[in-house]
């Protein structure tokens, strides 16, 4: 009798299912006559494509969100960002939590994953943290909208408040405000500040809050020096943020200054509010507060530099990551330098994560390439239009130049695999298909050098 090989996934393969798994089943129900606004199912690729772009919270919408799906539609995609905005795996280990069921090893190796963490103590405290600290926000952000929205929509604006207060903290940049996204407020500071907090702090990432919580709970509020207690994580994290929105938003204001299709026509505060709004929104958040057609070339060049990068790990951000990049570049510096190892802040940083974060920005160039040619090839689309969209697809970013709604069919199901693939990771990608770790080997291959640069 031969037995049959017992198929087991790994927790890697088990996130990447989940994710999968939930944007079909989003995709079926966006699918039926009730989602949509005007009664008539929407055609099958654009559900898919909405159930894709919400779950891993991109943004990018080939039918306008606001006036293709009905109340019942609109909850469904609202879901799907959360879900994809804190994962599957955090919200059932949630559920369980709540049932008091206690977790078991496969659980917490899955949340440790998931999260990307280097430790499997103190789990369940963290998913509790997550989840109650997202809630919190969440509602804050919501209350605050409401003062804006109530006045302007009445009782819609309740419904308003919540999704777009969801949307702006998971990173996602969908709304059900208007065709033309949050344009018609980019003057307004209330919704400036409200919508730019919101995605900070997720994009931030939640080991970034435990980090400052712990250390303003720890250090008499007399002794200023909060920033010296930090990890290292969590230093590199914020000092790479700031520094990204101030550069992005000075040579944002600079490129469009005059330009009269943007800010050019804006007073000098406007035009500086609306700078750092573009800076903060390209960080993977996806709101557009000004027309991303109508930019210049060289502000869109920003724009896709600081998409690439996105926001910080264990947060709701996508892209190539802050301490990613800063371990590179830092890594670059110290073997220019001729520096025996790369240090930040006083701490070396580990081999480890200095090949991890080649790993992830060689994988994420190559996603992000292999969908650019794809869809030039495929769509009449300019250079410039076809590396925004797939940037932004590839780093979750949602922002796009007037050109999802005109892909094609071809072009659809590139961006949908795009985002898919920019949401999952590319590293848990790359690990999830790969076979066997190469250290099991016995033998070890020769050692030769090679000729770099």
């Amino acid at each position: 009798m031969v037995r049959k090989k017992k198929i087991t996934l790994s927790t890697t393969q088990i996130i990447l299912l989940s994710f999968l798994v939930t944007i079909l089943l989003g995709s079926v129900l966006l699918a039926l006559p009730i989602s949509s606004a005007d009664g008539k199912a929407v055609p099958y690729l654009d559900a898919l494509f909405t159930a894709t772009t919400s779950t891993c919270v991109t943004g990018l919408v080939t039918l306008p969100t606001v006036s293709t799906w009905s109340v019942f539609g609109q909850i469904i995609i609202l879901l799907l960002i959360q879900i994809g905005g804190l994962g599957l795996v955090t919200i059932m280990s949630g559920l369980m939590i709540l049932l008091n069921r206690k977790m078991g090893i496969g659980d917490r190796m899955l949340i440790q994953d998931a999260f990307n963490l280097n430790t499997m103590s103190g789990l369940t405290q963290f998913v509790k943290n997550v989840l109650f600290g997202t809630l919190i926000i969440e509602g804050i952000g919501a209350f605050l909208y409401m003062l804006v929205f109530i006045p302007e929509f009445g009782i819609r604006g309740i419904w308003i408040s919540v999704f777009n207060s969801v949307s702006a903290f998971c990173n996602a940049g969908i709304d059900i405000i208007a065709e033309n996204s949050l344009c018609n407020y980019a003057t307004n500071p209330l919704i400036n500040i409200v919508t730019s907090a919101l995605i900070i702090l997720g994009g931030l990432g939640y080991i970034v809050w435990w980090d400052v919580i712990r250390v303003f709970k720890s250090r008499s509020l007399k002794n200023r020096k909060i920033f010296r207690h930090l990890t290292l994580h969590s230093k590199i994290a914020i000092t790479v943020t700031a520094g990204l929105i101030f550069v992005g938003a000075v040579l944002i204001f600079a490129f469009e200054y005059a330009n009269p299709l943007t800010i050019g026509n804006m007073s000098l505060f406007d035009k500086i509010q609306a700078s750092f709004f573009q800076s903060i929104t390209t960080r993977t958040a996806g709101f557009a507060a000004l027309p991303q057609e109508n930019l210049t070339n060289a502000s869109a060049a920003v724009s896709v530099i600081l998409m690439m990068i996105g926001g910080s790990p264990v947060g709701t951000a996508g892209g190539m990551k802050t301490v990613t990049i800063a371990v590179l570049v830092c890594s670059a510096f110290a073997t220019i330098r001729n520096k025996n190892g790369a240090t930040l802040f006083g701490r070396r940083i580990s081999e480890e994560s200095i090949k991890k974060a080649v790993a992830v920005v060689v994988m994420f160039l190559a996603i992000c390439t292999a969908s650019c040619v794809l869809l030039m090839a495929t769509s009449d689309a300019s250079a410039i239009d076809a590396v925004y969209e797939t940037v932004s697809a590839t780093a979750t970013a949602g922002l796009s130049r007037n050109f999802t709604a005109t892909l094609n069919t071809v072009g659809k199901l590139i961006i949908i695999v795009t985002m898919y693939f920019g949401r999952v990771g590319p590293i848990s990608l790359a690990v999830a298909l790969g076979s066997k770790n190469e250290s099991q080997n016995v033998v070890s291959e020769p050692t030769e050098n090679i000729s770099i640069g």
